[in-house]
């Protein structure tokens, strides 16, 4: 069974990314902007969605917004903090405090 690739988007007057999941309910990761950052404060899968990969999705697409907007990322979110960890290739994107605290510096 094929499954519908998952359709996020920017809803700028909620300060969030957000997939609709369909059933009434929306998977999450909200923002703060503030000058050349953007600051990842939670990121949020209903229970009934969790362990699909609906996160890692909203965060890939958070931090591609985040790259073509020329902004660095403060990773807030415990979740996108360990994500952003784990993954090199997203790393450049840190707020230079951030590179320090994950001991890139």
């Amino acid at each position: 069974m094929a499954t519908e690739p998952l359709l996020v988007r920017d809803n700028p007057e909620r300060h969030r990314f957000e997939i609709d999941l369909g059933d009434g309910s929306f998977a999450i990761v909200e923002y703060t902007l503030a000058a050349d950052k953007i600051m990842f404060i939670h990121t949020g899968v209903p229970e009934a969605h969790e362990g699909k990969g609906i996160g890692t999705t909203l965060i890939r697409f958070a931090l591609d917004a985040a790259r073509e907007r020329g902004l660095k990322v403060i990773p807030i979110c415990p979740f996108f903090a360990a994500y952003m960890q784990k993954h090199a290739e997203v790393q450049d994107l840190l707020d230079p405090t951030w590179q320090k605290k994950f001991g890139l510096d």
